[in-house]
Order: structure tokens, then C-alpha cells, then sequence
């Protein structure tokens, strides 16, 4: 039987920690991506308590690439059954500035953590999902523009992660790699990185978290695709 083993990165809270939990109630071996240890194994500890089957954590910083490098060779050396890796860390960069007062070290982060950073450890991870038919997941927003809500440094460096995800899924196809690759957007959630905020048509990280899981387990072909759990659409 082929073992379900998952790495979740910035999986010791918010939306990544509410997939781990019904990733691992669900059946799926649990491993969390984080940057702090004692975030990570207070995440641990309460996974555990509610019978989630976590197998440890593993540092890693995404802006970092010697991190990056490091907690893959880890990977590749302590988890030899990792079938699923789920995007989903990043940083929001300055949501409180227009374009044109976005400071460009702001840019520079940002693309760093949620593209850059992704990208390197998906890479690094490539061989290790291939051998085991696995599944890559980005947890992101649409590349499409909305009136609502547009932060330049954050919305930037997840169009990037989409372009990622769909050139990906094409050479996945046209080399016929074993590996799907695809990409979810929560929807409002109420999380760290929005500074908790809770407005008319935002979901809270169990909801997030339960839909998740249940898309990650329909037994569907998903390659290449942009699945929108909760769009973002306009209040009356």
C-alpha cells in the first residue's frame, strides 16, 4: 500500500496548520515545514493530542537558500515516502500601501519567500515526488486582478507561483513525469497574515483546512488546474 506522507510548510499555524490537521485525520503522516522550533512543537503537541499521525517537523527558512537546500536533503534522507507537498508558507508583504509607495526591498522579500523559496524547494523535492508518484499543491490567489483587494508585493509573487504551477503541469504532461501539480485558493480567511481580519464572506482556518483536505482526497486528477475553494466576491 503506498504510504501517504505530506509535507506542509508554515504548517504551525493559520491555514497550513488547519490542512495538517485534517490532512493527518484523514489518514495522511504529517511532517511540518516551519522556521521556528518551539512554534513548531507547540503545533506538534496539539496535532498530537487530537490523534494526528505527525512525524516531526523540519526548519526551514524560504528566503534562505541554504535553508531551502538543507531541509530538503533532510527531507530526502528522513521521509523517503513524501507523495504530497503543499505550499502554502509565505510572507504578506506591506498590504497597508498602494503600488506606488510599495518599497521595492518589499518586492524583493516577498518574491523571495512565495516564489522563489517555494520554487527551490519544490525543485529540490522533484526527484523524491517522482519516484513516489506524488502531488505538489500550492496554496495561492488568482493572478487575475481584483478591485477589492490588490497588494502588489504578495499578489505579484503568487502570479509568479501560478505561472509556476502551469508550466510545471505542461512538462509534466508532455514528459509524462508521474507528478501532478496544482494550485488552491482558499478564499477570505481569517489568518496571521491579514491580521486576523473577519469581514462579510471570510472563513475561519477549520473550514479552509477541512475543504483542503477533501479536495487533496477525491481521488481526482486535478494536473495544471486553479481550484477556488470560497472566491472572493463583492459584498452588497
Amino acid at each position: 500500500m503506498k504510504e501517504k506522507t505530506a509535507l506542509i510548510t508554515g504548517a504551525n499555524k493559520g491555514i497550513g496548520f488547519g490542512i495538517a490537521k485534517h490532512l493527518g485525520l484523514s489518514g495522511w503522516k504529517i511532517i511540518i515545514g516551519a522556521r521556528h522550533q518551539k512554534r513548531a512543537e507547540e503545533a506538534i503537541g496539539q496535532l498530537k493530542a487530537i490523534g494526528t499521525n505527525v512525524l516531526g517537523w523540519v526548519n526551514m527558512e524560504l528566503r534562505d537558500p541554504a535553508s531551502v537546500e538543507q531541509a530538503a536533503r533532510e527531507m530526502n534522507e528522513k521521509y523517503p515516502d513524501l507523495s504530497l507537498l503543499v505550499n502554502n508558507a509565505g510572507i504578506p508583504g506591506d498590504m497597508s500601501v498602494d503600488s506606488q509607495h510599495t518599497e521595492m526591498d518589499d518586492i524583493r522579500e516577498t518574491l523571495e519567500v512565495n516564489f522563489i523559496g517555494t520554487f527551490s524547494l519544490t525543485k529540490l523535492l522533484m526527484p523524491l515526488l517522482e519516484r513516489n508518484h506524488g502531488r505538489i499543491v500550492n496554496v495561492t490567489v488568482p493572478s487575475e486582478i481584483s478591485p477589492y483587494w490588490h497588494p502588489l508585493a504578495y499578489v505579484a509573487s503568487k502570479a509568479a507561483q501560478n505561472a509556476m504551477m502551469g508550466v510545471m503541469a505542461t512538462e509534466f504532461q508532455q514528459n509524462n513525469l508521474p507528478v501532478e501539480i496544482f494550485s488552491v485558493h482558499p478564499g477570505p480567511t481569517t489568518t496571521d497574515l491579514n491580521g486576523n481580519m473577519s469581514l462579510p464572506g471570510f472563513h475561519d482556518i477549520e473550514t479552509v483546512g477541512s475543504k483542503m483536505a477533501e479536495l487533496i482526497n477525491d481521488g481526482k486528477k486535478h494536473q495544471g488546474e486553479f481550484i477556488e475553494l470560497y472566491p472572493i466576491v463583492k459584498e452588497d
